[in-house]
């Protein structure tokens, strides 16, 4: 399937994260990572007149992009902000509650294959970085303030990378000369403390884990969903595309939790905790590419698809 919007960003799983997160043709859903608008386009085709999308996004690219491409669609509302204000917005819009929420997490093609905006490693460009360009602490801003320990720790929480030591003391060393603020500069330093063999892995790696400390990515994520399944009518869905095991983890952790009716300590006599479940667990394993998607877009290889529905108040 071509989509129009493949040149901004090719969207991933779509017809199946569709076809789970649409349970009412005339619900109102929110499209909480916009990035291209191909999950929001394709779902507006599933959906009927008297339905409504909320498309949040905090990079200001998208929302221009956005704005062009749903000019004219009544259903679709287009918003500049990040998703974890979530309840602030629906409020604004008087929303009580929604029938579903897509988070599609991660960097969108655009941002990556954009230079100027500093997330990839294969190009030369600022170190920036910033999903929102309103934030004021760019990459090469964290580099240059943080200490070894913390970088370090970034490096091998955020990109669980096993030479995250010896990394961060590089960067301390080579910011004592001149400040690290172009990609090519933080490239070439890396390349100067690991091997070869597993150097592509490794600055993959490390700019991951900048982007994610950056924009206080994982945060994010575990507010969001919080306040999604607070959201979420009852029989309403929550549909998650992570892209490496932090994110997924959170994820199936936090559906998991909701899954439970009790998180008493397993020797405590009665409940006390008074949980009740409030979701059920729609993919009990997660869902990933078929082979034929993968070809089209290699980007989806990584994908991890889970889906809950809200069962209790």
């Amino acid at each position: 399937m071509q989509h129009e919007e493949a040149g901004y960003h090719i969207p991933v799983l779509l017809e199946r994260s569709i076809e789970l997160l649409v349970s009412d043709s005339e619900g109102v859903y929110v499209d909480g990572t916009l990035g291209g608008g191909g999950h929001s386009r394709y779902m507006l085709r599933q959906l009927g007149e008297n339905s409504r999308v909320f498309g949040f996004d905090q990079d200001d690219d998208a929302i221009q992009h956005a704005q062009l491409l749903f000019q004219g669609e009544r259903r679709m509302t287009v918003v500049h902000s990040n998703v974890v204000h979530l309840t602030d917005v629906l409020n604004k819009y008087d929303i009580p509650e929604i029938d579903g929420l897509l988070l599609d997490l991660g960097v969108s093609s655009h941002q990556i294959d954009v230079p100027q905006r500093g997330f990839s490693f294969r190009f030369s460009g600022p170190l920036d970085m910033r999903m929102d360009r309103e934030h004021t602490v760019t990459a090469a801003d964290f580099l240059a303030h943080n200490s070894e320990e913390e970088l370090a720790q970034v490096f091998f929480t955020y990109g669980e990378e096993r030479h995250s030591r010896g990394i961060a003391r590089a960067i301390v060393r080579a910011r004592s000369v001149s400040a690290i603020t172009e990609t090519q500069q933080l490239v070439d330093i890396i390349a100067g403390v690991t091997p070869m063999k597993h150097r592509s892995k490794t600055l993959a790696r490390i700019f991951q884990a900048l982007r994610i400390a950056v924009n206080d990515e994982l945060h994010v994520l575990e507010q969001t969903l919080d306040q999604a399944v607070d959201r979420l009518r009852i029989g309403g869905r929550l549909v998650v595309i992570s892209y490496h095991s932090l994110e997924d983890r959170i994820v199936k952790r936090f559906l998991r939790h909701e899954a439970r009716d009790c998180v008493c300590p397993p020797k405590s006599p009665i409940c006390q905790c008074e949980k009740v479940s409030r979701i059920r667990i729609i993919t009990s394993k997660h869902t990933e590419a078929d082979e034929n998607e993968i070809r089209r877009n290699p980007r989806a290889r990584s994908a991890r698809l889970r889906c809950g529905e809200k069962i209790h108040a």
